[in-house]
């Protein structure tokens, strides 16, 4: 096996990885002890206690019109006129 470069110079500037390198690479959950790994914060978005289901629904076009005319986020404002619904209303 050849000798492998440093990653860094003299000067302490680190070099232009090759290939190689990052062939040799591996992930830190093989590299840092699990305690350190409990501590690192979560990457993503925290999972939710109750994920929303992805449903096909079919509205009436001046409905969706409405709802979609007042902009970002009026699939939640139309998930929330539905709650309010149920509120006062039982389903069949």
């Amino acid at each position: 096996m050849a000798k492998r470069l440093p990653l860094t110079d003299n000067d302490g500037e680190v070099r232009e990885l090759t290939s190689a390198d990052f062939k040799q690479f591996k992930p830190a959950s093989e590299i840092l002890p699990t305690q350190l790994l409990s501590v690192l914060p979560r990457r993503g978005r925290p999972q939710a206690v109750a994920p929303k289901q992805a449903v096909n629904l079919r509205l009436a076009p001046d409905i969706l019109e409405a709802f979609r005319a007042t902009g970002k986020g009026w699939q939640t404002r139309i998930n929330d006129a539905l709650r309010d619904w149920l509120k006062e209303h039982k389903p069949a």
